[in-house]
């Protein structure tokens, strides 16, 4: 998925209200951008880390900087919480997820279960249907283990509620995929981060003892796009 281009480079200042970050450009001016992610960003908010922001020209936004990226050492971090689901399509109609393939049609946002809406439903008339829930990923601690991706980065009643009516779609007959997508360029596995929502965590293992599949894929990040890289194990600790 390409970025609006071109991303423009700042420092971080603080991160703050869940939604505002407060940014020094490379000019020195001092802006507040929108930052699209209302989870925890543990390591992701810290003053003086490299960040880069897009730049909207309509007039109707209230602030015209919304926070796309940001760099720590070597690892590109997409914060954005609203384009994975439009990278994963893009991953899925270019052939890219195997575990996914091979259906006639996808659509986003479609009303499922009770009161929600499905990321992605894929259909097909021989196959049937497949409900695929994405999931965005950049929790990174290597407290003890190097290299590992973690969901939640906070409390989800959400996402917990989006297991139980996945689980209820297999229930019907129908195929659930849990898409873990990881916009960090320093993972090589995944799991969940129990211990800061051990709720998520049994729901989780509930899903997939009722039938319902995860998969975790990690991402190619630069200022000019977010693709859908590779897969990476999704690993028990």
């Amino acid at each position: 998925m390409h970025l609006p281009t071109p991303l423009i480079h700042g420092k971080l200042i603080k991160r703050y209200k869940r939604f505002l970050a407060d940014v020094e450009l490379d000019s020195g001016e001092v802006i507040t951008a929108h930052c699209a992610n209302p989870g925890g960003m543990i390591g992701l908010k810290e003053p003086g880390i490299d960040v880069w922001l897009s730049q909207s020209d309509n007039p109707k936004r209230k602030l015209k900087y919304s926070w796309e990226l940001c760099q720590i050492g070597d690892a590109w971090i997409g914060i954005n919480t609203s384009h994975p689901n439009a990278i994963v399509e893009e991953a899925i109609l270019n052939g890219l997820v195997p575990e996914l393939s091979g259906y006639e049609t996808l659509k986003r946002e479609v009303k499922y279960g009770k009161n929600s809406r499905i990321d992605i439903l894929l259909s097909d008339s021989d196959r049937g249907l497949c409900y695929v829930e994405v999931k965005n990923v950049h929790l990174k601690r290597d407290e003890d283990v190097p290299g590992l991706a973690e969901f939640p980065d906070a409390v989800t009643a959400r996402g917990a509620k989006h297991l139980d009516e996945m689980t209820d779609m297999v229930a019907e007959g129908h195929r659930a995929v849990m898409f873990y997508l990881i916009q960090r360029t320093d993972c090589d596995r995944f799991t969940l981060s129990t211990d800061i929502d051990p709720h998520y965590g049994d729901r989780f293992k509930a899903a997939r003892e009722n039938g319902v599949e995860a998969i975790a894929y990690d991402c190619a990040i630069s200022t000019n796009d977010v693709s859908v890289y590779k897969p990476l194990p999704i690993v028990d600790l």
